[in-house]
């Protein structure tokens, strides 16, 4: 009987470490069936297992690969009976499985799986209904994986566990402005932090916002960074000079692009006035933030503004973005939109 048969199961489900951990120990499951909306974890879950089964010289005839699109159950079922040729098992890999019909018919298989066989299925941009006898079987007998997006709060973490890797480290500003550049697309966010890997000396194993500013296409003076920093102390000065700068490069600071920055802001420091603990550390915990970041912004931002005067201002932002959609506003420029919006937060 397989190792997974056995094992207990936490209600949520495996993780990708947890799966990570369980094959590089020996305990390979029948079929690894592998969804969600971020394909970033099961891309790297399903090379992880074939690079932990397979040796490079025993792929060519013991690494299968089906396309959904090109593919359906039957032929996924036989091609899972088949058998290894000089290697200990056969990998039979589905990629883009969301577009394979049908796929319930796949439990008369999972009954009685090959038992030298590893059927990876990767089904990005949704997942199965776990109501269904297919979840459950899959579940008794192999494992369930739901890769989901990760919460905003969620990406500095991923930055510093991403650079950790690969023995590197990270300022807190420099994580905190790939989470709110790069934002939760994880794939794009691996390629960039490689690309800052890569532009470091030999000697630098630290990844800071200077290096983040020359390689990542962000201005250092003029950013959504330093939009926020100014806010939350009310310098109106600097604040007037990056409404300047944005209003004469649209393309780089559109303000379809630094209206949900400006309302994420002022919703956590919403939430920030509710934290039962109002010390840096109590309002990292309930934001979910670094005290790094609560000590740059929400703290200064928290004596600045009372708890109404943001609600207000959260008000606004949702205003001016419906007037840049041309809601009531048959003229007005972004440019002047984004002023008249500074001007009521500051004021």
């Amino acid at each position: 009987m397989p190792p997974y048969a056995n094992s207990a199961r936490k209600p949520a489900g495996p993780t990708h470490e947890t799966i990570v951990r369980d094959v590089q120990a020996g305990k390979i499951a029948p079929i690894y069936y592998l969804m969600g909306e971020e394909s970033y974890y099961i891309d790297r879950v399903a090379d992880f297992i074939v690079n932990a089964v397979l040796q490079p010289d025993e792929r060519d005839f013991n690494l299968i690969t089906l396309f959904g699109a090109d593919t359906d159950v039957e032929t996924i079922i036989n091609t899972a009976k088949g058998f290894p040729m000089g290697a200990q098992r056969l990998v039979v890999m589905v990629r883009e499985a969301q577009n394979v019909s049908e796929m319930e018919k796949l439990e008369f298989y999972l009954k009685q799986p090959q038992a030298s066989t590893v059927l990876i299925i990767c089904h990005k941009n949704g997942s199965l209904d776990r109501r269904k006898k297919l979840a459950a079987q899959i579940e008794k007998c192999g494992v369930l994986f739901e890769s989901k997006k990760l919460y905003e709060s969620q990406l500095p973490t991923f930055v510093r566990d991403y650079l950790k890797r690969k023995k590197m480290a990270v300022d807190p500003a420099a994580a905190a402005m790939m989470a709110e550049y790069v934002g939760a697309d994880l794939n794009r966010m691996a390629g960039e932090l490689d690309k800052l890997c890569l532009a470091c000396s030999p000697e630098q194993k630290t990844i800071t916002p200077e290096l983040v500013e020359r390689n990542i296409g962000i201005s250092k003076e003029f950013n959504i960074f330093e939009l926020q920093d100014a806010l939350a102390q009310k310098d109106v000065l600097r604040v007037a000079r990056i409404a300047k700068y944005f209003d004469k490069n649209p393309k780089q600071n559109p303000i379809q692009k630094t209206l949900p920055s400006l309302f994420r802001f002022f919703s956590n420091l919403m939430l920030a006035y509710y934290a039962p603990e109002r010390t840096e550390k109590g309002v990292a915990e309930w934001l979910g933030q670094s005290e790094w970041q609560v000590k740059r912004n929400v703290l200064p931002a928290m004596r600045n503004y009372s708890g109404v005067k943001v609600m207000q201002i959260i008000g606004e932002i949702r205003r001016t973005d419906a007037r840049s959609k041309g809601v009531d506003n048959p003229s007005t420029p972004p440019g002047e939109l984004m002023k008249e919006l500074l001007f009521f937060i500051l004021h």
